[in-house]
């Protein structure tokens, strides 16, 4: 693994469908950070509530540290990140956060992230290692379902990451430019196994971070049935697809 400098360039790219209510006041929350080389990079899905129009005045209101990339429509989580992730690249990005736009994923836990990912080539936000937790207002049912399809995934995939299904985590850029990213076809939740499946076929080196994971406060959850059933019959196409996918080291 290569040496990786003690502040790299961060880029958060971050997908968004109808977050206008959070939008703002987590750019604020992100740029109060005491982290210094530290940008944003909104990918949205042509929102009716406005959340383009509100990242394009973020970019007014943080000159050189928002980027903004607009689609025609709702296109999936999946396309949205890779998207968000070869345009950090290009632009030169050595570290990209991965994480939600309604406050799921903590923003003070990126700093925690960044220390990690020194000695590893991704560091994953855990909430099924000690010390992390879901919702404690979840009822029973919701929490039983998240942990069932994780475990689903880590045991069809034999994978060691104990949080598979996770969307909160930081790459080395290199990392991702190092993987077929235009190989990765899921695009709802599924897209977070797919690529955890990757970078461990890969042999790329991993640490969990635990965190507490809270309900989204406003706006609505884009999880639904379809995006459930998605997920569950791709976990095993992955097999297929990636039978032949040599380790890296």
């Amino acid at each position: 693994m290569r040496s990786f400098p003690p502040n790299p360039h961060l880029t958060i790219v971050i997908p968004t469908f109808n977050e206008a209510e959070n939008l703002p006041l987590l750019a604020k929350t992100l740029f109060s950070l005491p982290y210094e080389s530290l940008k944003l990079m909104v990918v949205d899905d042509n929102s009716p509530d406005g959340t383009g129009q509100i990242a394009e005045n973020l970019k007014i209101e943080y000159p050189g540290y928002v980027e903004v990339i607009h689609r025609d429509g709702k296109m999936g989580l999946g396309t949205a990140y890779i998207k968000g992730f070869t345009c950090a690249i290009e632009a030169g990005a050595e570290a990209i956060c991965q994480m939600d736009a309604d406050f799921s994923h903590p923003p003070e836990k990126i700093l925690e992230l960044m220390k990690a990912l020194q000695s590893c080539d991704v560091a994953l936000g855990s909430r099924y290692v000690p010390g992390g937790a879901v919702d404690r207002e979840w009822p029973s049912w919701r929490k039983a379902l998240s942990a069932f399809g994780n475990i689903y995934a880590r045991i069809i995939l034999r994978l060691p990451v104990r949080d598979a299904t996770g969307g909160f985590r930081i790459w080395r850029s290199e990392t991702l430019a190092g993987m077929p990213l235009e190989r990765i076809r899921s695009n709802g939740y599924a897209f977070q196994v797919e690529m955890a499946y990757v970078f461990y076929r890969l042999g790329y080196t991993f640490e969990e971070i635990p965190f507490y994971f809270s309900d989204r406060q406003w706006g609505q959850s884009k999880m639904s049935l379809r995006i459930q059933r998605e997920a569950a019959l791709r976990v095993w196409s992955m097999l297929y697809d990636y039978r032949n996918l040599r380790k890296a080291r």
